[in-house]
C-alpha cells in the first residue's frame, strides 16, 4: 500500500478569544491519498477553517504531526512553507480574490511572477490553463466583465497554473447559484479525473455529497463513517 500523501496525526490547535481558550482542532488526524477528492464539511465555528489552514501551510499546529510528501510541516520555516505553498497547493476562495484592474489571464499569471518564469512562458501558461476551464475566449477581459461563475472559473485557473499537485477550495460555490455551483463542482470532478488531489473546505451538505469521500468536522474533533473511529472519536 503507498504512503498518503497527506499524513496528520493528532492536531491541536487553541486560540484565546475573550479571555476563553478556544480549541479550533482537538486531536485530529487524518489521511488524504493522492488523487483523492474529499470534502471538509462543518458549520461555522467548527474548526473547518482552521483545519484548511493547516493543510495549506498557512499555519502550524500547537502539537501533532502533519507530513506532506512524507515531510514534517510543522518544523519548517516561513520561508520553506511559502515554497511549499507556491508549488504544491493551489487555493480556490469563495470571493475569487481576483485583482479587479487585471484581466482574465494576468490575474492567472500573478502566481508564476514569483517562480521567475518569463512573461512570455507565463502568458502561454494561462491562457493553457484558461482554457482547462473553458475561458480562453475571455482572457482579456477583467473580472467585472465575467459572471460569478466566469470569475470562480479564472480563480481556479490561477490556482491550476502552476500545476499544484493540490487544490484546496475554501468554499468554492458559496458566493455562486445553484446552476453555476453545479458546473463548478462538475469541473472539479474533472480535474481530480485528471490526477489533481481535490479537497473542499464546506458548510452545503449538498457540495461535500459530490466529493467521492467526506469527513465531518465539529467543535475541533473529525468524524468519518459510521463506526469509524478518527482521533479519538467513534461515531455510533
Amino acid at each position: 500500500m503507498s504512503t498518503p500523501m497527506i499524513q496528520i496525526s493528532n492536531l491541536m490547535k487553541s486560540y484565546e478569544l475573550g479571555g476563553d481558550t478556544v480549541h479550533a482542532l482537538n486531536d485530529v488526524s487524518l489521511d488524504i491519498d493522492k488523487g483523492e477528492f474529499l470534502a471538509i464539511i462543518g458549520p461555522s465555528g467548527s474548526g473547518k477553517s482552521t483545519l484548511m489552514n493547516m493543510l495549506g501551510c498557512l499555519d502550524r499546529p500547537d502539537a501533532g504531526e502533519y507530513l506532506l510528501d512524507g515531510k514534517e510541516i510543522g518544523k519548517m520555516n516561513d520561508n520553506h512553507l511559502a515554497t511549499i505553498r507556491n508549488q504544491k497547493i493551489g487555493f480556490i476562495f469563495q470571493n475569487f480574490n481576483l485583482l479587479t484592474k487585471l484581466t482574465a489571464q494576468e490575474n492567472v499569471e500573478l502566481p508564476l511572477i514569483y517562480s521567475g518564469i518569463s512573461a512570455k512562458e507565463r502568458k502561454e501558461l494561462a491562457l493553457e490553463s484558461l482554457t482547462k476551464v473553458g475561458l480562453k475566449e475571455r482572457a482579456g477581459h477583467i473580472p467585472t466583465q465575467l459572471s460569478g461563475g466566469q470569475q470562480q472559473r479564472v480563480a481556479i485557473a490561477r490556482a491550476l497554473v502552476g500545476n499544484p499537485a493540490i487544490l484546496l477550495a475554501d468554499e468554492p460555490t458559496g458566493a455562486l447559484d445553484t446552476k453555476t455551483s453545479t458546473e463548478i463542482m462538475q469541473l472539479m470532478k474533472g480535474l481530480n479525473e485528471l490526477g489533481h488531489t481535490i479537497i473542499v473546505i464546506t458548510h452545503d451538505l449538498s457540495i461535500a455529497k459530490q466529493a467521492k469521500r467526506m469527513v465531518r468536522i465539529q467543535d475541533g474533533q473529525l468524524f468519518e463513517n459510521e463506526g469509524e473511529r478518527i482521533g479519538n472519536l467513534t461515531i455510533n
